[in-house]
């Protein structure tokens, strides 16, 4: 039998945050080789900003597991509000696959009027999220995909989804990410 192509994978999710925050917001990166927990990653963000990108680049390649990691797993696309992760540019710079996942389909509409209305630099960032097009269903989840195929994003999304619906380095992400701040980890990812 082949080696798993994705073997290695970082998966990122955002701490939360309270209503009308304004600053930093953490994002955490679950490490794992195969299906085993290696390692976390912690840096921070502007919340509604569009640094995120720039963040998880240097969070991986400044990071021991750089060249190790195949795979770059996201909790959705926007992290800390709406600082949404310029996939094609982190992709571009870093040379791996990036599969955004997420429990259900996001309201385009909403999100798009937000951007547009609300949000520093919402134009840009919207660009981002038409680029990327639709998410795609993958079992019982969505996802979008930079690098990768449709086969490959669902064999990982199925390796990788142990506990539920969610894969492991996302799901890890985001117990590490909620423990930051409350204390404890808590909530569906």
């Amino acid at each position: 039998m082949a080696p798993e192509r994705h073997s290695n994978v970082v998966g990122f999710d955002d701490a939360p945050f309270p209503p009308r925050y304004r600053g930093k917001v953490k994002v955490v990166g679950a490490v794992f080789a195969g299906l085993r927990f290696d390692g976390v990653l912690i840096g921070e963000i502007e919340k509604d900003g569009f640094d995120a990108a720039d963040v998880l680049f240097e969070l991986i390649t400044s990071s021991k597991f750089a060249e190790h990691i195949r795979l770059i797993m996201l909790q959705g696309i926007a992290f800390g509000g709406f600082n949404v992760v310029d996939v094609f540019t982190l992709h571009k710079r870093i040379r791996l696959p990036i599969l955004i996942v997420a429990r259900r389909e996001p309201n385009y509409e909403s999100i798009r009027q937000a951007l547009l209305t609300r949000i520093p630099e919402g134009e840009r960032k919207w660009a981002v999220l038409e680029r990327l097009g639709p998410m795609e269903r993958v079992n019982n989840v969505y996802i979008q995909r930079v690098g990768m195929s449709l086969e490959e994003a669902r064999r990982t999304v199925e390796r990788f989804s142990i506990y539920g619906h969610i894969p492991e380095p996302l799901r890890v992400a985001h117990l590490i990410a909620s423990a930051l701040t409350l204390g404890e980890s808590r909530g569906r990812v």
